[in-house]
């Protein structure tokens, strides 16, 4: 009755917890900016196990940092004219090329280059398969009057879904060049959706303007490609912007999340200056075959400030954006995002599992490590799920409330083993791991050691050992195999030191020995006894596998180094140090 009665507490308490948590406005928050940061280690483990290859029709025309020097040298100024685009748009055309896209806002007509803004102009009406864009944002009426936009640019959107797009509702707009607007309708939106951390890891596909809705260039873009011509879209009611017979999920803000393919310069660049000496009389030959090509002009110079953060690198030019964002309009590869009910209900279920795993086995060790196998199933699910279907599982609300369920758990079965005293006392006072006694006896025993040799005139002796690279050890060979590392030195201390002498674990990697009655030269023998036994003993690990490990040792006497248990610990302790840093392996004394 009364174990029904703490099991039926804990379930009251699960439910009150998760109510809760998910109340929590601010706490919400904080789990949504971790969670982001999984999808971004998902996506770099993915990108650097080669698991997506970005399309190789895609190229970049990069206004790099040379670029931008060969622009000042032989113009004096950035922007450079106009018409230069203008010839090199016409010498890429010569190869048939499946698009030709600026990244670049053509704004604010030069008056002394008047001609050459009408060239390209008139290269953007000549050709069907050129596109630029353009900027939306919240400009005041003082600073700039909201222009009208022509009807040609905007879509028809039947929004069958509960998206309000608020956050992509904008209220001004920086105009480009007014010939190209009347020339072309090949004329898309460059504004991002950056999270509150920064990183820019979704894209607007559609944004609103005076009640009209835009589209991003690289939707404009990918299009084309597809041989979509129309003007009317669907939203269906799960949030899926339709496309034929593609759909791109929508963001709870109406972003497409996307599937990133690398770090900066994954796709191939060329840099601008190359064409416009193939252009300026032959000067250049360039290798690249243009054909069928997709060709995004950007900046990629720092100095022009168009450089983003993303989830595979902290320095991703924008026109690397545009191009990814191309690059899975064409792979049909945008990420979707699982609702909340799904991540609910997958952390209760994961929950419980735990629960009653932790609940029926006796073994902490054992219970901690199935609870962790299990969530760790659902970690590579989730990895695959993403990998292979696009899929985004969320993982900290899942670890959350594993957690949370394992700790209340053991909380229980604690206040229900209380009941047993000799079997309380004994997982007082032993680390079930090592089958060492633990801390709190260690510091038990050395304060009574201290008082008994006050009194009868006496000395004892204290070792503290630490395994030497211990962390790099349990990141090669797992934290399974440090456990059994763990035990067998811990048994090998036991069986090297005398009945009387108390062995315990200090703390993570650390034990260690209180010697009684013993003197510091007697102590710092047996502490070299020690270190090279641990030293040429193989010790088992998983999988028939052998391996050694070292150690490092710190030894210390009463009363010669302290009058108490702190100031002997300490001196052990840096004398423990001193063995580390002078090359570990070793005794300090």
């Amino acid at each position: 009755m009364f174990k029904k009665i703490l099991y039926g507490f804990e379930l009251a308490l699960f439910v009150v917890f998760a109510f809760l948590i998910l109340k929590n406005a601010n706490l919400n928050s904080f789990i949504e900016s971790v969670e982001n940061r999984t999808f971004d280690l998902r996506q770099s483990i993915m990108v650097n196990n080669g698991s997506k290859k970005p399309n190789k029709d895609i190229v970049i025309v990069a206004i790099d940092d040379a670029t931008y020097e060969y622009i000042l040298d032989n113009y004096g100024e950035w922007p450079m004219p106009r018409d230069i685009y203008s010839k090199i748009i016409n010498y890429l055309e010569k190869q048939n090329p499946r698009a030709i896209a600026f990244d670049l806002m053509f704004v604010k007509s030069l008056k002394s280059e008047s001609q050459a803004d009408d060239a390209l102009a008139g290269v953007f009406k000549k050709y069907s398969n050129v596109f630029t864009s353009m900027n939306l944002d919240n400009q005041s009426e003082d600073l700039r009057p909201s222009p009208q936009m022509p009807a040609k640019l905007a879509l028809k959107i039947e929004n069958k879904s509960n998206i309000n797009f608020d956050g992509l509702t904008f209220t001004n707009c920086r105009k480009i060049l007014q010939g190209i607007i009347d020339a072309t309708s090949n004329i898309g939106f460059i504004n991002v959706s950056r999270a509150d951390d920064g990183i820019l890891r979704k894209m607007p596909v559609i944004v609103k303007y005076k009640g009209e809705f835009y589209p991003q260039l690289a939707l404009k873009v990918g299009l084309s490609y597809l041989g979509e011509n129309k003007q009317n879209f669907e939203i269906d009611k799960h949030g899926f912007f339709k496309i034929s017979d593609r759909k791109i999920y929508l963001d709870k803000d109406g972003s497409a999340i996307l599937n990133w393919y690398g770090p900066a310069g994954t796709y191939e660049h060329i840099p601008m200056f190359q064409l416009i000496k193939a252009v300026d009389g032959g000067k250049m030959h360039i290798d690249t075959d243009f054909k069928d090509k997709i060709i995004y002009f950007g900046t990629t110079t720092s100095s022009l400030f168009d450089i983003k953060t993303v989830p595979t690198g902290k320095v991703y030019p924008g026109v690397e954006v545009q191009a990814t964002y191309v690059n899975n309009i064409i792979d049909n590869n945008f990420i979707r995002k699982a609702d909340k009910g799904y991540t609910i209900a997958v952390s209760i279920l994961l929950a419980l599992l735990v629960a009653s795993v932790a609940g029926r086995i006796q073994s902490v060790y054992t219970a901690s490590l199935m609870s962790f196998s299990i969530y760790f199933v659902y970690l590579l699910v989730s990895y695959y799920a993403m990998r292979f279907g696009n899929i985004w599982m969320e993982v900290v609300y899942p670890l959350i409330f594993t957690i949370f369920a394992f700790t209340v758990t053991f909380i229980i079965k604690y206040i229900i083993k209380s009941r047993d005293f000799e079997h309380q006392y004994m997982l007082a006072t032993t680390d079930g791991l090592t089958g060492l006694y633990n801390h709190r006896y260690f510091q038990e025993q050395i304060r009574m050691q201290v008082e008994n040799c006050k009194r009868y005139n006496t000395n004892f002796s204290l070792i503290i050992i630490d395994i030497d690279f211990f962390k790099k050890f349990n990141d090669n060979f797992g934290h399974q195999n440090g456990d059994a590392v763990l035990y067998q030195v811990a048994q090998t201390l036991k069986k090297n030191v005398r009945a009387t002498d108390i062995v315990c674990r200090y703390g993570g990697e650390e034990m260690s020995i209180i010697l009684p009655n013993t003197p510091k030269d007697e102590a710092y023998s047996t502490a070299v006894k020690i270190c090279e036994r641990v030293a040429n003993k193989k010790f088992q690990l998983s999988g028939g596998r052998e391996t050694g490990v070292t150690i490092s040792l710190g030894v210390s006497t009463f009363p010669y180094d302290g009058e108490d248990a702190s100031s002997i610990i300490e001196s052990a302790d840096k004398r423990l140090y001193d063995a580390k840093n002078n090359g570990r392996n070793r005794v300090g004394s």
